[in-house]
């Protein structure tokens, strides 16, 4: 069956693309990464990556696309055997689909607690409650089995909804559906996210609690934007904000590849590709920096949200702070901020099943409505363990393979074809055909050079990270690999207690207090332990803890912050609580007695489930070869029987 999906307008691909760029990440990871890396420090490393790294990729994707589509590929595995002619890297761009899936797998699960939010906004669920009371309302939430509506299995019921609404609107094709949405959802985001940051930068301190001294809203717009250059050598800075291109531009991915390759031949694409990149740009940084950090401090402080910043901060502190401004307000705000998120969201998850749909499309004949329900079927299938053990880290676990490792090993893998494989001279020609912009020539090095060098760095620094991210230290030769390294988080170094499987006694995780035993609302009985830790603020502005009294010694210049860090658990009523408030607990120390599986049991199931996602897909590619194989042997033997 022919694969000929096409796009209505370039307005509408451009919005398409963009609504591909402008996701969730652009208003809930880049403020988050903003603050942890010093402000105004993390911009300018930012914008050099975006300039070096992104835009060149942004274009080799754009062309990779183009150029298959020209030659009847819609999928990353076979645009890429176009391009080298060696099979073997066809099984690259296996990374372009199995990115997809895994990524849509906990992605479509973000977006449906937006969908619920919104529901939960508009019926003014949050108000009148404390900002613990709607901080614990998330945890209820993505407790499977407790319903904060009356609806039984709450959480499930929404991502089944949004997964089903992502599926429909895939089948309806690039005009019927994906265009459409695009056109409707940009504006709407756009409108939102413009409404939520001309309040954010004006609140000031009108809403400051008495005695609060840094609640002004301008003050967190300040941290944001004031450069500090002391903090531009740190590498740590400089690989999030590498790492922050990636998951703001989707480039790594294979939706850019695939929406492209629906481009005409001769239809431009520099400047498409340019038009969808900036457009992105300015959302994250003017409207997604706008928005969260300023209206929080204004409420909170900026020590407290340099403190705590961090992806919940969404869920679990705005609601709080939209009930402040009263209740029609308050309404209007949550509608807007958790609207803006669900249209960010859903134009970035439609993308996302478009490569899976290509590849079915192209090399076995299905129709558009049967490889859309398919990705839809898979995504159930593979997704659903997010959500019912989402507080056991099969979230966390997808969006650090899927998320992030996947997409810096396919960028790698396609700029080198690109620049050397493809030939950069050929690779620029292709880029220029019909370009409505000159295109610089400086940019032939970078993109055959830098590029590819950055994407090698970013891999190798994320493969062998060394503990608290301290190069300095791992290059004087004290090189012990961090827990949030590639090789750290397949050794599980970041389990520090509750090492196995299953187990009858569950282990403290942290040495402290136990300041609380009750019954919480879910029926579990929660056991809170607290422990003072100090803190220093690295040269980025950042708190780090202090491991060892040498380490407080070479760093007595350095301000120090006490802080408090906390670790709740939840048990149920046929496991014995074998601690008492006021216990002084060590790490390891047992605190309940009964049957437990443990996270780690969740967390390598998910590492093997997505492992047989990708041998499957790795499959389907070897089968799809084969095909063309005995498709090309049969179409040789009828012209040679033509010619007898």
């Amino acid at each position: 069956m022919a694969n000929s999906d096409s796009w209505g307008t370039r307005v509408g691909l451009i919005l398409a693309m963009a609504g591909n760029a402008v996701g969730l990440g652009n208003f809930l990871r880049f403020p988050v990464q903003a603050v942890q890396n010093g402000g105004g420090a993390f911009i300018i490393p930012y914008l050099v990556c975006f300039l070096i790294m992104g835009i060149p990729l942004l274009w080799i994707e754009w062309t990779m696309g183009r150029y298959g589509g020209r030659k009847g590929n819609h999928s990353t595995p076979f645009i890429l055997d176009e391009m080298t002619r060696l099979k073997f890297w066809k099984y690259f761009g296996v990374f372009g689909i199995f990115t997809n899936i895994g990524v849509a797998a906990y992605y479509c699960y973000i977006e449906s607690w937006t969908l619920a939010y919104v529901y939960h906004s508009v019926m003014q669920t949050f108000a009148g409650g404390t900002q613990e009371e709607v901080s614990n309302f998330f945890v209820q939430y993505t407790t499977v089995g407790y319903s904060t509506t009356g609806i039984p299995f709450e959480s499930i019921i929404f991502y089944v909804i949004c997964l089903a609404l992502n599926t429909w609107i895939l089948s309806q094709g690039l005009q019927g559906g994906i265009e459409k949405v695009a056109k409707v959802g940009v504006p709407l985001l756009l409108i939102f996210g413009a409404f939520l940051a001309v309040k954010g930068i004006t609140l000031g301190d009108s809403n400051a609690p008495d005695g609060c001294t840094d609640c002004n809203s301008l003050l967190g717009l300040n941290f944001l934007w004031e450069p500090q250059l002391d903090s531009l050598l740190s590498p740590s800075v400089w690989l999030a904000a590498a790492g922050q291109i990636f998951f703001t531009l989707s480039v790594g991915m294979g939706t850019i590849h695939c929406y492209s390759s629906y481009v005409r031949a001769n239809d431009d694409i520099a400047l498409n590709a340019m038009s969808a990149g900036w457009m992105n740009g300015f959302v994250e940084i003017v409207l997604g920096a706008s928005i969260v950090i300023p209206i929080a401090v204004g409420y909170l402080g900026l020590d407290w949200v340099v403190e705590n910043a961090g992806f919940s901060m969404a869920f679990q502190t705005m609601p709080y702070l939209f009930t402040q401004w009263g209740t029609y307000l308050g309404t209007i705000a949550g509608g807007f901020w958790f609207g803006l998120l669900f249209f960010a969201g859903i134009t970035s998850s439609l993308a996302m099943g478009t490569p899976w749909m290509g590849f079915m499309r192209d090399e076995f004949g299905w129709g558009q409505k049967k490889a859309a329900w398919s990705f839809g079927g898979i995504i159930l299938l593979v997704g659903m363990p997010t959500v019912l053990f989402f507080q056991q880290g099969v979230f966390d676990e997808y969006d650090y393979w899927a998320g992030t490792v996947s997409l810096v090993v396919f960028a790698l893998a396609e700029s080198i074809i690109f620049g050397w494989r493809f030939g950069i001279d050929r690779g620029w020609k292709e880029l220029s055909r019909g370009s409505d912009i000159k295109i610089p020539n400086f940019y032939k090095p970078i993109t055959k050079y830098v590029t590819p060098i950055m994407l090698l760095i970013v891999f190798l620094s994320a493969l062998i990270t060394p503990k608290d991210n301290n190069w300095e230290a791992a290059f004087k030769g004290n090189w012990e690999l961090d827990a949030s390294s590639i090789i750290g988080k397949i050794q599980n170094k970041g389990i520090v207690a509750n090492k196995t499987w299953f187990s009858e006694y569950f282990e403290s995780e942290l040495s402290g207090e136990v300041t609380e035993i009750a019954v919480g609302v879910t029926g579990k009985t929660r056991v809170q332990i607290s422990s003072q830790a100090q803190f220093y603020k690295d040269g980025a502005g950042n708190p780090r803890k202090i491991y060892s009294e040498s380490k407080k010694e070479e760093l007595a210049d350095v301000i120090y912050d006490s802080l408090v860090v906390s670790k709740t658990y939840r048990f149920d009523k046929k496991q014995e609580i074998l601690v008492k408030e006021g216990d002084q607990i060590e790490l390891r120390d047992h605190l309940a007695k009964g049957s437990f599986i443990h996270n780690m049991f969740y967390t390598d199931m998910a590492k093997l489930l997505l492992t047989l996602l990708f041998l499957f897909i790795c499959y389907l590619v070897f089968k799809a070869t084969k095909r063309r194989e005995r498709a090309l042997r049969d179409q040789l033997d009828s012209e040679g029987t033509k010619n007898d």
